[in-house]
């Protein structure tokens, strides 16, 4: 079997093709060349981040990993619907007050969809597609089930609950039974030069308003009466539950609440209006099960470092509302809130309001 294997140039999916190859298969890398931005002056570094100037160096890395597991190797420009998917969407949700999860989109539409679509375009044949997430794929009966890697400090299945049965039946997640310290044992034990490699540690290292291209937009902080606390150069710059670098004196310390577009204010206010008990969710993908019609009983997660909470799920149409047994700090519009029955992905949705 040709197994297809997405090469960041780290040492996870480098450790997932070495694992494929000593399990016999018939291994390919590819890489997806996604930076479309040169020239940008950036503010700050780069390093570290999935998007950024510095793939030149990630691409080289995974060519070297290529050459010495002695599999052939592939770079694809997929700047344009990297772009299109991802960078759109990102301008969009923070122009409209919310705070958005690339990796999210990113994962589902560009890694898991355009960089296999673009190999066999490209007439690269292969059986099935791999990379070097943290989770693990299951078939039961005639469904495919997407649940939690074994290590729950490194579980990346929160960012791959949008992906479809048609691609989990052609996917393999080597990683999903193996410990980040297991796996850079056996990076080291076969002598490859990412052993010690960094993790990406978000998806872009730099000012998000080099992303943004947009002009600055002044308008007021406020409090919850509206009272006017401050000024500030542009909604896009604050997210729900940041504290530091409001800018505003207060006696107690301030959290934003709200980013208000149509007003053009962040509103703010103390700790305990950060807590929210519901939320409702649209743009809903059930990865593994067909969709509900009736309520249920599960876990939650409104953010991918969080622990599953207990939850309610009220199902409505092409929406859902998640009332949570205990109240919930900083619920952010735009992000992901991902539910789970103990190990395995139910499906999840875009947060579109908290209450």
């Amino acid at each position: 079997m040709k197994i297809l294997v997405g090469l960041s140039g780290g040492v996870d999916s480098s450790v997932a093709a070495l694992i494929l190859k000593q399990q016999g298969y018939d291994v390919i890398g590819a890489t997806m060349s996604i930076w479309g931005k040169d020239g940008m002056a950036a503010k700050s570094g780069h390093k570290n981040a999935c998007y950024g100037p510095d793939e030149v160096e990630d691409i080289e890395s995974a060519r070297k990993i290529a050459n010495q597991l002695d599999i052939p190797y592939y770079v694809f420009n997929c700047v344009e619907q990297y772009e299109q998917i991802v960078l759109e969407n990102f301008k969009s949700e923070y122009l409209q007050g919310r705070t958005p999860n690339p990796c999210v989109w990113c994962n589902a539409l560009v890694k898991f969809g355009v960089l296999p679509h673009m190999a066999k375009a490209n007439n690269v044949e292969f059986d099935k597609f791999a990379t070097g997430h943290y989770a693990r794929i299951e078939k039961f009966g005639d469904k495919f089930v997407l649940k939690k890697g074994i290590a729950q400090n490194k579980d990346q299945s929160y960012f791959l609950y949008r992906l479809t049965q048609d691609q989990l039946k052609n996917i393999i997640l080597p990683l999903g039974a193996y410990t980040k310290d297991e796996i850079r044992k056996i990076a080291k034990e076969n002598g490859l030069d990412v052993a010690e490699k960094p993790d990406s540690q978000d998806f872009y290292d730099g000012d998000y308003n080099e992303l943004l291209d947009i002009k600055e937009k002044d308008g007021n902080i406020v409090d919850l009466s509206g009272n006017i606390l401050g000024t500030h150069k542009g909604i896009w710059n604050y997210t729900i539950g940041q504290r530091k670098g409001l800018g505003v004196s207060s006696s107690e310390p301030l959290y934003v609440l709200q980013l208000k577009k149509d007003t053009n204010e962040v509103v703010v206010g103390p700790a305990d209006k950060t807590f929210k008990k519901a939320l409702s969710a649209t743009k809903l993908n059930w990865v593994s099960i067909e969709k509900p019609k009736d309520e249920f009983r599960a876990k939650a997660k409104i953010r991918s470092t969080q622990i599953p909470v207990d939850v309610l799920v009220k199902p409505s149409g092409d929406e859902i509302e998640v009332i949570f047994d205990e109240l919930q700090k900083s619920i952010a519009i735009g992000q992901s809130v991902v539910l789970y029955d103990e190990d395995v992905v139910l499906g999840g949705g875009i947060i579109d309001k908290a209450y």
